[in-house]
């Protein structure tokens, strides 16, 4: 590297000094001593800590060894030259910047050098105001960089935090509904609660994915929002329910979707659960007659929580709750029948592990599988 002008190190009247927030760490890197000694007083006039490498294997070493904020580098060195440092420095340090300096006047190597990250290029001869102002050129173009990438990065963390609060406070209105449908019904608090745990059990024991269960637990929270549209006169009913009153609680699937399905757009699973809960896997449930895997396995899975915790609570109507047993053999009874034989296998492993057991004692009571329809 040769044709370094200019007369001296004495800098002209009036020169603006680099831009620089104190001292940086500049490397020079050149097979030729006398050269790498010039920039380097250069360099440390201007207030740089400057540090010298004959090759560039040597200035990798010196780079991996502390941060360096700039690299003068000479372009025909070997055996790695000035084109593959840049390379390399572009990946394991992406921070400094990079000017490359050659006797090589040609556009090609220079746009060459420049799409690959270097922030500027010099042709040999040049004065040491040239380098300079170049230098400054190239540091300013690293703060605004890095500046530029610390506010993205920023704006990320800004946008990732306000979207989980978004999301909170959606779950919050979601929790909310479902608080409205316990004040109207006091028979089904806790009910909701349940068949999201429940869900949730099933869909690990499944080896679903986390987003999945996600979901399957937020469908379970909210399966019976519909319920918000049912009479009062009809939830609460001491008695059994006629065939009208049956037809009537049992529009909760269709009113819960369509309550929830502007709120839930990004959670289709959660609006399956909440229309298909009381599909059949014989194809005789509703509200749309679906059957067997043409039922979405999430709603197959609340179905059978759903159903477990309808047997094991209940209404007031309804004689004493079943024991953990009984229900279970009620589960195994309607497998294939009313519900998913393979989550019915899971549900057994549940209760078998002690994953599921009977919710606490004092909750009103239920009725079996085959008249479950309004829990």
């Amino acid at each position: 590297m040769t044709g370094l002008t200019g007369g001296g190190q004495r800098r002209p009247s009036g020169a603006r000094a680099l831009i620089m927030d104190g001292p940086q760490r500049c490397l020079i890197v050149d097979d030729e001593p006398g050269l790498r000694r010039l920039l380097v007083r250069l360099m440390e006039g201007d207030g740089f800590s400057c540090t010298e490498a004959s090759t560039a294997t040597d200035a990798l070493a010196v780079l991996d060894r502390a941060p360096t904020a700039l690299v003068l580098t000479d372009l025909r060195m070997s055996p790695m030259d000035g084109i593959e440092l840049l390379r390399t420095i572009r990946v394991r340090h992406p921070d400094t910047a990079v000017v490359m300096i050659t006797a090589v006047a040609d556009v090609d190597v220079a746009v060459s050098c420049l799409a690959m990250g270097a922030l500027d290029y010099l042709t040999k001869p040049f004065h040491l105001e040239e380098v300079r102002a170049r230098v400054n050129q190239a540091l300013e173009k690293r703060r605004l960089i890095i500046e530029n990438r610390g506010y993205h990065d920023r704006l990320e963390e800004r946008v990732a935090t306000q979207a989980r609060r978004l999301e909170e406070l959606f779950l919050a209105s979601i929790q909310s509904l479902a608080d409205a449908l316990e004040v109207k019904d006091r028979y089904t608090r806790g009910h909701s609660i349940r068949v999201s745990q429940y869900s949730t059990i099933l869909a690990s024991l499944l080896e679903l994915d986390d987003d999945t269960i996600r979901q399957i637990g937020l469908g379970g929270h909210v399966h019976d929002i519909g319920k918000i549209g049912v009479r009062e006169a009809v939830l609460n009913k001491a008695g059994p329910l006629t065939e009208e009153e049956y037809l009537h609680i049992m529009t909760h699937p269709v009113v819960g979707w369509r309550i929830l399905m502007p709120l839930l757009s990004d959670a289709p699973m959660a609006l399956s659960i909440v229309r298909s809960h009381h599909e059949r896997f014989d194809g005789r449930g509703i509200p749309d007659g679906l059957a067997g895997d043409g039922i979405p396995l999430e709603a197959r899975i609340a179905a059978v929580a759903d159903a477990f915790d309808a047997m094991t609570t209940g209404r007031p109507y309804r004689g004493a709750r079943m024991e953990l047993d009984a229900a279970l053999a009620e589960i195994a009874r309607c497998s294939g029948k009313q519900f998913d034989p393979q989550v019915c296998i899971a549900f057994e492993r549940a209760v078998r592990d002690g994953l599921i057991t009977l919710p606490p004692i004092g909750l009103p009571t239920p009725r079996s599988v085959a008249a479950i329809g309004s829990a």
